[in-house]
């Protein structure tokens, strides 16, 4: 039986007083997945019989800021304002303060509808509205684009950011933490040259991804949430994040949310808006969408370390930050790589071995822990399983790797020395613009090192099977 958490009688007592027709709180269960938020599905008793209602929580109960991060009660205003432009939205019920106890947060009306994005794109459930989602996408993003800022209060509300200062903003987020990611430095650069011109600045959703739409497997769309990065700028950006490789759940072809085609989005986003779009302005919000993500994955182990919400999962994502860099080798240096192969951990003869061990906890983890418990605690003890299995990989590719890298380094800078010293020699000639993009060298250093890294952290990423088409193997 899932424990009730701290804030349930503040909740109940919340309820208590703002529903009319409420009876009791029957239970309280965190949703799996919402990394950076919580959301929660109340079960509550009222006078008509059982009702579900959502709530949305600042993770801890804190409302923390990020780059772009607008906080709950912008949120819930950013929800309310998009349902009265007839963009589908939930009704937001109740804004909790803070003298409910509860922690920050809103409670809104419960949609039945799907929200995980590998459902969405593999089950047969959707086989029938599949195809009308890009469309549909399309039109509620020019819905969202058209919303007035001074009306409704928004602009006052909302960080405004063009793309250079969206770009700088992400980047010195990362050059604050200790951690040389050269890839990451490549991508800036390449973005910094290759800035979008100026263009008229709307709401921007920020997070219009597959995973954050819900879809009804009758009608479609059913509904746009997590508005927390909104702010005012470029709009193509929602349509480069929807297109990121991140969201597509393994499915390459098909560019928007692997459910669709690009030709479908901009068709409905064109005949909604009546403007056009300009493909290479969505290339740009592409990459950036895979280097925003690359940096933000990166900012899940910062959580991890600093705040008040330390799961499993933070650190778990963390290491997604190579499969971002690999969208963005493929997207920015294709060609052929070396791919190395792996060698057994610890000495044969040790009983037990190391890989042992990892796979004794990790098949407990996936098997009796997932078969004894359901929801949050399943999810997580699947993510921690997965955990091991990327330290696995670590201790049979990671040294091959290092040799690899400190060679390709030493060899492209004319330099000796450890690997660390060598990526903080090469991420500090990416930054100041001394070391050229162009290089054949640099082009293949990232790419072995960035492939080999996600050969370790997740070796069925479709970004992974996509550059190693070309593969050498050593």
């Amino acid at each position: 039986m899932t424990p009730e958490p701290e804030f349930f009688e503040p909740l109940k007592a919340t309820l208590v007083r703002e529903f009319d027709d409420f009876h009791d709180l029957v239970a309280v269960d965190r949703l799996s997945g919402g990394a950076s938020m919580e959301t929660y599905r109340i079960s509550i008793q009222t006078s008509s019989g059982p009702q579900l209602l959502c709530m949305r929580r600042g993770a801890g109960g804190i409302d923390r800021e990020s780059v772009s991060a607008v906080g709950l009660r912008t949120e819930a205003l950013l929800m309310r304002t998009a349902k009265e432009s007839g963009v589908v939205e939930p009704d937001i019920y109740y804004e909790l303060e803070p003298d409910d106890g509860v922690g920050v947060g809103f409670i809104m009306e419960w949609l039945g509808g799907e929200t995980l994005g590998s459902r969405i794109v593999r089950s047969s459930d959707f086989d029938s509205v599949r195809p009308l989602l890009a469309s549909q996408c399309g039109r509620e993003l020019a819905k969202i684009h058209a919303i007035d800022l001074d009306t409704t209060g928004l602009r006052g509300a909302l960080p405004v950011l063009s793309p250079e200062e969206y770009l700088d903003q992400t980047w010195e987020r990362y050059k604050a933490w200790d951690t040389p990611q050269p890839m990451i430095d490549f991508t800036g650069r390449w973005l910094q040259d290759n800035l979008p011109e100026e263009s008229e600045y709307r709401l921007v959703h920020n997070d219009f991804r597959n995973g954050n739409l819900m879809v009804d497997a009758q009608t479609g769309l059913q509904a746009v949430l997590d508005w927390e990065t909104s702010h005012i700028g470029d709009p193509m950006r929602d349509i480069g994040w929807i297109c990121t490789n991140s969201w597509r759940f393994g499915q390459r072809e098909k560019q928007v949310g692997g459910f669709g085609y690009l030709d479908d989005l901009i068709s409905g986003y064109e005949q909604e808006s009546g403007r056009p779009v300009n493909r290479d302005h969505v290339k740009f919000w592409e990459v950036f969408g895979s280097f925003w993500w690359a940096i933000g994955c990166l900012g899940m182990t910062d959580q991890y370390r600093s705040g008040p919400d330390a799961t499993v999962e933070r650190p778990a994502i963390g290491r997604r930050t190579s499969e971002c860099q690999i969208d963005c080798v493929n997207l920015l240096i294709p060609g052929a790589t070396t791919l190395l192969s792996a060698s057994s951990p610890g000495r044969q003869s040790d009983m037990p071995r190391l890989d042992e061990l990892l796979v004794s906890v990790r098949e407990f983890l996936h098997g009796d822990v997932m078969s004894a418990t359901t929801g949050r605690t399943n999810f997580l003890a699947r993510v921690a399983g997965n955990s091991l299995d990327i330290i696995g990989r670590e201790l049979t590719i990671g040294p091959a790797l290092a040799r690899h890298e400190t060679a390709l380094l030493s060899e492209m800078l004319g330099l000796n020395g450890d690997i660390d010293q060598l990526r903080w020699q090469l991420v500090r000639l990416l930054r100041d613009g001394s070391m050229e993009l162009e290089s054949s060298l640099l082009q293949r250093y990232l790419r072995d090192s960035v492939v080999n890294q996600v050969a370790i952290d997740q070796p069925k990423y479709s970004g992974f099977q996509f550059a190693t088409s070309e593969a050498f193997y050593s």
